[in-house]
């Protein structure tokens, strides 16, 4: 095993080679291939490969994109930074059929993420991930949490469609996995600090040194502060006549907070242990601390027509548009506020209390190893153990007012430990059979505690503290049969065990006995089971630059527990999610391999979709109790195409883009669940997404290189909730991005200057629609404004 060093500059230089894929509209990804023939000595005059090998180890050992009979979207550190990226949700914009978004004020510092119409954006720990999120081969198994910085990676890998055998369960839709730059010794390093829009400063930085002759270290850290973009205004301040007490002194601004702040700190340090023999170790801790106010939030629709008391002041006000602002604006009347039914025990009703700061906090940290061992020519063992723990707190004004209409301010603790063992080998003619045999354990604890009052509905004001516990087992086998120079089969099987068990506390915010939900405190709920899936791929060399391959793959998203009973009769277990795809596929490098193209087009089988039931009188005490039940419920056909590509026409321009089409269609909905019609669509699942992208190096003699790039993206209407009412709708949406960076002539200094949002976009990345359920109301959390930012960076 012969370790190569390599200077920060010479990785530079050979990253801004490679070309990694990303989005563009049916209309232009003709364009683009017609317009790199009609360069001049753009295609014919190559003599060379111009396009880099992109190297991907989705299927357990390393192997060339092209050769991957898997939808892959592969995205190098360099394209992410020159596409101002620096959080993991930003990424999914040049990636067709995904959806990553940062949640809104209701579920915390969590990830929803969707790909090919299949996802999950509750984060309660009840509630399984529907696409996998991976570090370094590790599983993050919650959505809280998996907001990750894209700190000192050396790549990303974006896997769509189900990895039931490859990633294992919950990664039906499919897996994100990120990987980071591994330690080489060589001395190499870099700063990085950025200014920008509302007082922004972010810090990075890493080193990567040599300890002794075999083992190396790596140091990486970042840093990111910056103010919010709406701001959370004191209605009794800008309102002094409306009866509602102002909670800020006189003589002020009325802003009481600035939502969508950043405040964020990390940091990553990796060992590897290399000698040059049969044995390599990495070892990886990191630290993470985010303290930020909530999510930015709006109300968008306020009519709340209920019988139940949700004013707790002296005067009447209705719950209605008069807290509304107009639309394109960046404020709301939050006001954290909440009053129950004499928390005291006086026999009076409380007053109206501001009990929470409205801020996301989450603090978490991780250690794992991993081995690899060359036991011989043909046989290889890896190994890789990982522990990770995390806290968060966060509080959520649902009704975005200062009313006491709905409120919730809990904590979210977890940990989990994980193993996995892998043994690769090879055999037959040639070595022409690989294999792989492994095994994989997950054991996890998370505990949801937090305070609810929910006056709209009725519900007298509870604390809950309700105790998660899960473990999953698996084995696995994954082979590929080069059965000629140009057929090759591709096959496995993972035989996955669960369980989960919830714990039930329900009582009165001051621990007493709750009038209502007083039945369920000391219940227990669980769930188990098993699932085989499957995958078969028979991949075929239909040119030398073009493979094809056409496959049929199975996956699964984990049962649970109704985590939101009302009554004993309500804790029931809810069985997994099950998906069966059918895929072809094409990926070629044309035109003298100045053009990558790579494409598919699948029908999926979704059986079994977790709906939430609205009648469920079998477990009810009485007809018509109220119900929110997950149940089995809905059975549904998905349909795609997606298109990637990338052009290297001539020395210095890169185009890239890509394209997807995606139709949900329900094809059975159980009775039990109301107000989901045939015609809706799952959540967060756009018909059409493209996005394209150019950039062209221009070099200067003697000084250096200056590189302008442009990227557009769009998303087709989505809608937030399963019940595809106009409240939860998002209407489509283009975003322009632009950048410019000057290197120097070694490639040690960089400086960019980035605009984001170039046009000044106003469009929602996540809405709560709470008119379903009878409170009349729903809030959406805005994206980010125009914003620029000036980076500076030096490589040593």
């Amino acid at each position: 095993m012969t370790r190569r060093l390599r200077s920060t500059s010479s990785v530079l230089r050979e990253n801004r080679r490679k070309i990694i894929t990303s989005s563009v509209s049916p209309l232009a990804l003709a364009a683009l291939a017609t317009s790199a023939l009609m360069v001049p000595g753009a295609a014919m005059a190559q003599d060379e490969p111009v396009l880099d090998v992109i190297t991907v180890t989705a299927q357990f050992r390393e192997q060339n994109l092209q050769q991957t009979p898997i939808a892959i979207t592969a995205v190098n550190a360099q394209m992410m930074e020159d596409r101002s990226q620096s959080s993991v949700y930003e990424i999914s914009a040049q990636a067709p059929s995904v959806t990553l978004k940062p949640q809104g004020a209701a579920f915390g510092p969590s990830l929803g993420a969707n790909i090919r119409g299949i996802g999950q954006f509750d984060f309660n720990p009840a509630y399984e991930p529907g696409v996998g999120m991976y570090v370094d081969d590790v599983y993050y198994p919650t959505l809280t949490g998996s907001i990750f910085d894209l700190l000192d990676l050396d790549r990303v890998e974006i896997l769509r469609g189900p990895q039931g055998t490859l990633a294992g369960k919950n990664s039906i839709g499919g897996a994100v996995k990120l990987y980071s730059q591994k330690p080489e010794g060589d001395g190499t390093g870099m700063v990085e600090a950025t200014y920008g829009s509302r007082d922004r400063v972010d810090l990075r930085g890493s080193a990567d040194f040599a300890i002794t002759e075999s083992l190396f270290a790596r140091i990486s850290g970042v840093s990111k502060k910056q103010d919010g973009y709406v701001d959370r205004l004191d209605y009794g301040c800008v309102f002094p006549d409306s009866g509602v007490p102002r909670q800020m002194s006189a003589n002020t601004d009325c802003v009481m907070a600035k939502e969508g702040e950043i405040d964020y700190d990390g940091v990553r340090a990796m060992l590897r242990w290399d000698n040059g023999g049969p044995i390599e170790v990495n070892i990886i801790g990191d630290y993470t601390h985010d303290d930020r106010t909530q999510a930015a939030t709006v109300l968008t629709y306020a009519n709340y027509t209920g019988a139940n008391d949700i004013n707790p002041y002296d005067v009447p006000i209705a719950y209605d548009d008069r807290f509304v602002p107009p639309p394109g604006s960046y404020y709301n009347y939050a006001g954290y506020i909440s009053y129950a039914d004499d928390y005291d025990g006086d026999g009076v009703n409380d007053a109206a209390t501001r009990i929470a700061d409205g801020r996301s906090k989450y603090r978490g940290w991780g250690l794992s190893g991993t081995i690899d061992w060359e036991l011989s020519d043909k046989l290889s063992l890896k190994s890789i153990t990982a522990y990770r723990t995390y806290d968060s707190a966060f509080s959520n004004d649902d009704d975005v007012s200062p009313l006491a209409h709905s409120y919730g301010n809990g904590t979210l603790d977890f940990w989990s430990f994980s193993q996995e063992v892998r043994l690769n080998g090879a055999f037959g003619p040639d070595n022409n059979v690989e294999w792989t045999l492994g095994g994989f354990y997950m054991d996890q604890r998370s505990t949801y505690a937090s305070l609810q009052d929910l006056r709209y509905a009725g519900l007298p004001a509870f604390y809950q503290d309700d105790p998660v516990d899960a473990d999953s087992k698996a084995v696995f086998v994954h082979a590929n049969w080069y059965l000629t120079q140009k057929l090759n089969l591709v096959g496995g099987v993972r035989y996955t065990d669960e369980s989960k068990t919830y714990h039930y506390s329900r009582t009165t915010p001051d621990g007493g006995v709750h009038p209502i939900l007083a039945s369920l405190d000391g219940q227990v709920g669980e769930y188990s089971g098993d699932r085989v899936d499957y995958r078969a791929s028979l991949q075929y060399q239909a040119l030398e630059t073009v493979m094809t391959y056409a496959q049929v793959s199975t996956g699964f998203k984990g049962g649970g527990v109704n985590p939101r009973p009302f009554f004993p009769g309500q804790v029931q277990p809810f069985n997994p999610e099950k998906l069966t795809s059918y895929e072809v596929g094409f990926k070629g490098e044309l035109f003298n391999r100045i053009m990558r193209l790579n494409g598919a087009a699948f029908f999926s089988d979704y059986t079994d979709i977790q709906l939430g039931a609205n009648r469920c009188d079998e477990f009810s005490p009485f007809p018509g109790a109220p119900c929110a039940l997950p149940i089995n419920a809905g059975n549904a056909h998905i349909k795609g195409v997606e298109l990637e590509t990338t052009l290297d026409p001539v020395d210095g321009l890169t185009i890239d883009g890509s394209v997807s089409y995606l139709d949900f269609s329900y094809q059975k909905i159980g009775s039990a669940v109301g107000g989901i019609e045939l015609t809706d669509v799952a959540p967060y699942t756009p018909k059409w997404k493209w996005s394209a992208g150019i950039q062209y190096e221009i070099v200067m003699p003697n000084a250096g290189s200056l590189t302008p790039r442009f990227d557009i993206a769009y998303q087709d209407d989505v809608f937030t909730n399963a019940t595809n009412s106009p409240f939860s709708r998002i209407d489509n949406y283009y975003l322009a991005n632009a950048r410019l960076t000057w290197r120097s002539e070694d490639s040690s200094w960089e400086t960019s200057l980035a605009v984001t949002n170039l046009f000044d976009k106003y469009y929602y990345l996540t809405k709560f629609d709470l008119t379903g359920a009878g409170a009349g109301m729903t809030s959406g959390q805005p994206a980010r404004p125009r914003e620029w930012a000036l980076t500076v960076k030096k490589y040593f």
